[in-house]
């Protein structure tokens, strides 16, 4: 199916909904929730996903997997989607909180496949066979950690969320402690305590996560520039460091060996 409200279909009695969707660019997909599990799979683009304890970036030719009653929102840029909505009960395994996964050759062609899927269909039949391969397929997809948790406490819920809308190297723990009205030591301890990282920790990893959209357009020396790094050198070894892998392996546009 395609480019169909989930909504006038969720009442099928099917274990998998498969339907594709495509978003104009920039669209956000406002705070909402799913009965069902989802997989949302960027083909295209790069999804930023945000619950109400985290934010998970999508770049494409990955995938995320979303949990039941999970409140979420979801920016795309530039992104064509697959969406697998499945019933809690077909996934025992299915992760408590977002995960963001690699979608292998195999599984894109899958994915393909099941979007030309309308309606009510056999399990029996190749529409099922086809649903349950990709099931299988979906519990062996590797992690990627392309994420940052998010506290849910004032004031540092609002602290982060600001810095996630508009990314500043600049800022340090004095700013946010001035803006809260806290010592930096008990911003520290405090941030530290529910997040488990501490502030400066979290806003390299978040400045790094923005980085990933940006290696769409950019090479990695020019987002390196941009983000405010000595060199691209430096920049790909905190990104190798925060996410397991060279920002290249992100980028579209060539670079100098020296950058990746």
């Amino acid at each position: 199916m395609r480019n169909v409200p989930l909504e006038a279909m969720d009442g099928l009695r099917v274990p998998v909904l498969p339907i594709a969707t495509d978003y104009p660019p920039g669209y956000l997909l406002r705070w909402h929730e799913h009965r069902r599990a989802q997989f949302l799979y960027a083909a295209t683009g790069t999804m930023l996903v945000e619950t109400d304890d985290g934010a998970w970036t999508v770049p494409g030719e990955r995938g995320v997997l979303i949990p039941p009653r999970t409140r979420h929102q979801v920016r795309m840029l530039d992104v064509q989607t697959s969406s697998l909505y499945i019933e809690p009960a077909a996934v025992p395994w299915w992760p408590a909180s977002c995960r963001v996964v690699d979608v292998g050759p195999m599984l894109r062609e899958l994915l393909l496949a099941a979007s030309d899927i309308e309606g009510e269909y056999s399990a029996a039949g190749r529409e099922g066979v086809l649903v349950a391969l990709i099931l299988h397929e979906l519990a062996a997809l590797p992690e990627t950690p392309l994420h940052v948790p998010l506290p849910v406490r004032a004031p540092f819920a609002a602290l982060c969320r600001s810095f996630l809308a508009a990314p500043d190297a600049s800022v340090s723990n004095a700013a946010w402690a001035r803006t809260v009205g806290m010592s930096e030591r008990t911003l520290t301890r405090h941030f530290s305590a529910e997040v488990r990282m501490s502030p400066a920790a979290w806003r390299v990893r978040a400045l790094l996560l923005a980085a990933i959209p940006m290696l769409r357009h950019r090479s990695v020396s020019q987002v390196a520039t941009d983000l405010g790094y000595s060199s691209p050198a430096a920049f790909s070894v905190a990104f190798a460091r925060e996410f397991g892998m060279p920002p290249s392996r992100l980028s579209t546009r060539n670079d100098s060996p020296s950058a990746t």
